[in-house]
Parts: structure tokens; sequence; C-alpha cells
């Protein structure tokens, strides 16, 4: 599905993505992991269009899309949430979602001034989609709740849902699990193999390596901007650089 081609990115005299090439596989659940600073989210931000590379190229379902603006990648259907989920937070969750879905509408501000048939079309058709999504990640009963009055991992799932709003075909998410316990991150991980399981593809940042483990199909490893390993989840627990630059001696296989 995404096929990354020597990427590299350049902040001044720091190198922070160092000549990397890996693929997503359709269908399946791969994972980056790495150090801090390893350059993690900063592949996001290439891939999702928030920063140009220095060089190299992404290729998503043929499309070469490696200098594309965030929202022409967006509506080619790569989605991503964030290490912090920052909410409309006087609006409701419902209304949180709606933004998502406007990325598909054509409505523009003539269609706002003059309260035209396709505007509200287009505003019933997202609003459809918000309620599908907040359905999808089970939160269907805070929907007219304000935003910042709920909880962190009701939070991370309404990151889910407004990814998802937007009608991807890959979803980006960067350390999901962030801040929430370990019973809400299991079933963070079950809402993550639920979104597979509709034909979606996943791509994942996060640290909590029981959750990476039993979770990912794949896994590629950063160090300092590099690509040190990559593999199926006993492949990278049994590589000796990757203990070493990360994992520790606690997570090497048996």
């Amino acid at each position: 599905m995404l096929k990354i081609e020597s990427l590299t990115k350049k902040f001044g005299g720091l190198t922070a993505v160092n000549d990397v090439s890996t693929t997503i596989e359709k269908g399946k659940i791969n994972a980056i992991i790495g150090p801090n600073g390893a350059g993690k989210t900063t592949f996001f931000n290439l891939i999702s269009g928030a920063h140009k590379p220095t060089s190299g190229r992404i290729i998503f379902n043929d499309h070469d899309v490696t200098n594309l603006r965030a929202d022409q990648v967006a509506k080619l259907g790569i989605s991503r949430t964030f290490q912090t989920t920052n909410l409309f937070d006087r609006a409701t969750v419902l209304d949180n979602l709606i933004v998502g879905h406007r990325l598909r509408t054509q409505s523009g501000l003539m269609d706002v001034l003059f309260g035209t048939k396709r505007l509200k079309d287009e505003e019933k058709i997202c609003r459809e989609k918000a309620r599908d999504a907040l359905d999808f990640v089970g939160l269907s009963h805070i929907s007219h709740r304000i935003a910042a009055d709920i909880s962190q991992e009701e939070r991370k799932r309404v990151a889910f849902a407004l990814a998802l709003s937007t009608d991807p075909t890959l979803v980006l998410l960067d350390e999901p699990a962030g801040g929430v316990n370990p019973e809400e991150t299991i079933g963070l991980a079950e809402l993550i193999r639920k979104m597979v399981k509709t034909g979606l593809t996943v791509c994942l940042i996060e640290h909590k390596m029981n959750m990476i483990m039993n979770l990912a199909d794949k896994i590629m490893v950063l160090n300092y901007g590099e690509k040190i390993a990559e593999g199926t989840p006993a492949e990278i627990r049994a590589n000796p650089f990757v203990i070493e630059a990360y994992l520790g001696s606690e997570h090497a296989a048996a």
C-alpha cells in the first residue's frame, strides 16, 4: 500500500530521518518503535504531508505523494492521529467529529452565505459520518457531551473516530495508548484490530512493548533516524541490535 524509498529529512545540521526505505503492508498492523528522538513522529509527518522530505520518495497506491500538501494526502486516503489529542473543548464530541468529513465536501463560502441545498446535504452527510465513527469506537453514548469533560481514554477514542471520519484506507496512529492505563490499553488494541478487520490498514508508533508485540504483524525499528531492523515481533524481540538500542534484555526472546 505504501512504499518508502530512501527517505531523508534534515533540519539544518540535524538529520531526523536518514535514508529509510520500507513498506507498509495492506490490511496489516504495521508498527514503528524506537527510543525517544529516533525520528518516528518525523517519519509520520513526512508520510502525512506535514513535512517535505529532503530526499527520497513516498508512493501511496501507485501515486507519488512525496511533495503533496497534508490535505491532498488526506484526500487520497491517509489519516493520522497525534500524540496529544487536541479537540475543540467547548464543542460537543459530535461537533468535533463533523469537522473530519469536511475534507470530502465541496461547499464553500457562497454556499454558507446563501444556505444552499448542497451545504445542507453535505452537513447531513458529515453528521451521519460523525455518528458512524462514534459508534465504531464505542462512544455513541457521549456524543452530546462537551469535549472538555471527557476522559483521556475517551479522547483517544475520539481521535480514532476523527481519523475514521475522513474515509481513510491507511490510518497512522501516533502513540495511541499514551497516557492510559493497562486495561484501557487492551481496549484500544482491540479497537485497532477491529479497524483492520473492516479493511483498513494501520501503522502505529508506540512505546508500550507488550501491546506492540501482541498486536503488530510487522515492526520497523528506528534509532537516531536510521532503520536498524524490520520484521515480525519474534524477529525483532530476538534482534541483538534492537535489544541493545531499545528493548533491553527483559524483552529478549527466550
